[in-house]
């Protein structure tokens, strides 16, 4: 009899248990918490129910003495067992990643100081050096006619060169400025507080991203106005960033223009 209780109040606080786990699992999805949030909180009312039918199971035989010790123990592994294999499952915080992310930032703020500066004009110097070095090597294998031509032939490539590195630039500035934590991108990153940004490029000009970016307020996505109203895209990008990093990000996301991609459209609020 006490056996068909027990396996009654199982089944019962079992269900129960799985029942509010699928609701906290369709709140959660509803409120865009990532996919590991929505499995933990599932876990964590399944962890409720067992603890409720703990409190109803019998009691068990006393224990004394050295029996006693080995229980405790027997049951301190089990526990520790359990906590740290559920942890391994989570993903784990690399702290060299987010020392890499902080040394990229730090290294333009090293670059405004006086030693930065020095440092940065030796380097241009030993590059010009090196340049001039070439130079002279062609001029005596080639002649100044030849060399005319390449001096011609690089200088009409160096705008496409550097348009090239400003977006590359303004890649790494999107990946160390974490905006993938509210906007998706190449289908990867985002909590939907922000519109998917693949196609922006068509959709914005670079002097209105700029002026996103340092204000805001100024435009808003359409279907987002909820996230408008929070404030969820924060202002702290002027005082955080430089005029050049801000440029480059701009440069980087007008450079997206994947139309496939139903980014929405923006709206002028300002």
């Amino acid at each position: 009899m006490a056996e068909q209780s027990l396996t009654k109040n199982i089944l019962r606080k079992g269900l129960i248990g799985i029942v509010v786990g699928v609701v906290l699992v369709i709140a959660a999805r509803l409120t865009h918490f990532p996919e590991i949030f929505q499995i933990m909180f599932f876990v964590y009312a399944m962890l409720g129910a067992f603890v409720f039918i703990l409190l109803d199971a019998p009691s068990m035989t006393r224990l004394e003495g050295g029996k006693a010790v080995v229980g405790l123990l027997l049951f301190y592994v089990i526990i520790s067992g359990v906590y740290i294999a559920g942890a391994g499952i989570l993903p784990q915080y690399d702290p060299g990643i987010e020392k890499g992310k902080i040394e990229k930032l730090l290294k333009a703020r090293r670059a405004r100081t006086q030693q930065g500066k020095a440092e940065e004009l030796i380097a241009r110097a030993k590059a010009l050096d090196e340049k001039a070095d070439a130079i002279t090597k062609q001029l005596a294998s080639l002649g100044a006619g030849a060399q005319a031509v390449v001096v011609s032939s690089e200088r009409d490539a160096a705008p496409a060169a550097a348009s090239g590195d400003l977006v590359a630039v303004g890649k790494e500035q999107w990946e160390l400025q974490e905006c993938y934590n509210c906007h998706k991108l190449y289908g990867q990153g985002g909590k939907k507080r922000g519109p998917e940004m693949d196609n922006i490029g068509n959709l914005m000009t670079a002097a209105q991203l700029r002026e996103k970016i340092i204000d805001p307020k100024s435009w808003m996505a359409e279907g987002f106005d909820k996230q408008y109203k929070k404030g969820k895209m924060p202002d702290k990008y002027k005082d955080l960033m430089f005029d050049e990093e801000i440029d480059a990000l701009v440069a980087f996301l007008v450079s997206l223009k994947d139309a496939s991609v139903n980014t929405p459209k923006p709206i002028k609020m300002k």
